[in-house]
């Protein structure tokens, strides 16, 4: 997705920076802080990942003084010379080059609105310092390492800002995260985050990478950087748009067109959905979106939306009148009237679903279909559905044979 600048010095020369720009070819700056092993790939990887955000990223090489353009993987040698660039680097200079890539993004043409800035390891410290030297408007640090050795700056920060911490950092011990957490006590727009049995670098696959953890560091750094800086979106809109191209128009190439170009979908009772734009194509257009029932409806009961997430809670209901692929594969078709609450969470990036994770009781689907004999089984059928829509009418506790015995004990 990116492209190379050069960034002119403030004491002369110049140094290259990584630049992803959005979709809609313009969006707030993100200033992207490389952790010891340069520009990589992977940290090329992330600015693309949040070009998609919406955001103009852009990874500026500061090692360019020590050795321009070096990138390094996570091996042991590739550490040992990462470790030596690292104890080389010099901080004021970084902070005089981060400066004049916020000058530099400031009059490009691809950003749009504010500056914030995101990095990771030594890039952690690096997003704490612009916050405090640089006038970004909002920062995120991944396990900073050293923060905790110049909390003299904190008192400059105004901002919003980050803070994520790994509970297993060798790097970052608890006493440091502590100073932190201390430093930043009380302030409005501070947030110290800590994820416990996670190492460091668990935002960076190949390395220490914790998918849950990064994943909900993510949503928890767009949470800092969206409401300063932008892009809004109005996620309810696109959701609906989505589901009306799936169950009204039934149309599976319009349906990719709101999805990112490598999303997923899964369906978790049965496994079934797709992994990237070709599987998950396949799945719509020749298993989903001919094998619902047309008599299908979504009776909508809750709608939750955060930053980049949004969670349906909802009756679905259909006539199994066709053998359904994905919600009851191999099963012919009974005729009978199905209604069973489901969950969609769905993943948006920027503007686009990037996820869906879509869940329901598959128990209750089989016995209303006459598939499964609930008979000594703690499991219901279409009342998992009416007591959504009339809690008082169904009565609660029906399958529990021991509810009598608590009567009259307050």
């Amino acid at each position: 997705m990116g492209s190379w600048i050069d960034v002119p010095a403030k004491d002369g020369g110049h140094f290259k920076a990584y630049v992803a720009v959005p979709e809609a070819g313009s969006g707030p700056g993100l200033l992207l802080l490389q952790e010891i092993f340069g520009v990589n790939p992977h940290i090329r990887a992330v600015a693309d990942l949040w070009a998609e955000e919406g955001y103009t990223v852009v990874a500026p090489d500061l090692f360019w003084r020590l050795e321009p353009g070096i990138e390094l993987g996570y091996d042991e040698e590739s550490f040992g010379k990462a470790f030596g660039y690292y104890q080389r680097f010099d901080v004021d200079h970084a902070i005089a080059d981060m400066q004049a890539t916020v000058a530099a993004m400031r009059s490009h043409p691809a950003v749009a609105g504010g500056i914030g800035a995101l990095g990771f390891c030594l890039g952690g410290k690096l997003a704490y310092l612009a916050a405090a030297e640089c006038g970004v408007d909002a920062a995120v640090s991944y396990y900073g390492v050293g923060i905790e050795t110049d909390l003299a700056r904190a008192a400059k920060i105004t901002c919003p800002i980050a803070f994520h911490f790994a509970g297993e950092d060798k790097f970052v011990p608890p006493a440091a995260v502590d100073a932190v957490a201390a430093a930043f006590a009380g302030r409005p727009g501070a947030k110290v985050f800590r994820y416990p049995g996670v190492d460091h670098g668990f935002n960076a696959p190949r390395h220490a990478y914790h998918r849950a953890s990064a994943q909900i560091a993510h949503s928890r750094s767009l949470e800092t950087l969206r409401p300063t800086l932008g892009p809004h979106y109005d996620l309810s809109a696109l959701w609906d748009k989505h589901c009306e191209l799936e169950f009204a128009t039934r149309d599976a190439a319009a349906t990719m067109t709101t999805m990112v170009a490598e999303p997923y979908v899964n369906h978790v009772p049965t496994l079934t959905g797709g992994f990237g734009y070709q599987h998950l194509y396949r799945f719509y257009k020749h298993h989903f979106i001919p094998q619902t029932p047309k008599d299908t409806t979504l009776t909508p009961l809750s709608r939750t939306i955060g930053v980049d997430r949004l969670v349906d809670e909802m009756i679905f209901s259909f006539t199994h009148d066709i053998e359904i692929d994905w919600l009851l594969p191999g099963l012919k078709p009974t005729g009978r009237k199905v209604e069973v609450p489901l969950i969609a969470v769905v993943h948006f990036r920027g503007n686009k679903l990037y996820n869906e994770h879509i869940h329901w009781d598959q128990a209750s689907v089989l016995v209303q279909i006459g598939a499964l004999d609930p008979t000594g089984l703690p499991v219901a059928g279409v009342e998992t559905a009416q007591k959504l829509l009339d809690p008082a009418g169904v009565p609660s506790n029906t399958l529990m044979a021991r509810w009598a015995e608590s009567e009259g004990r307050g």
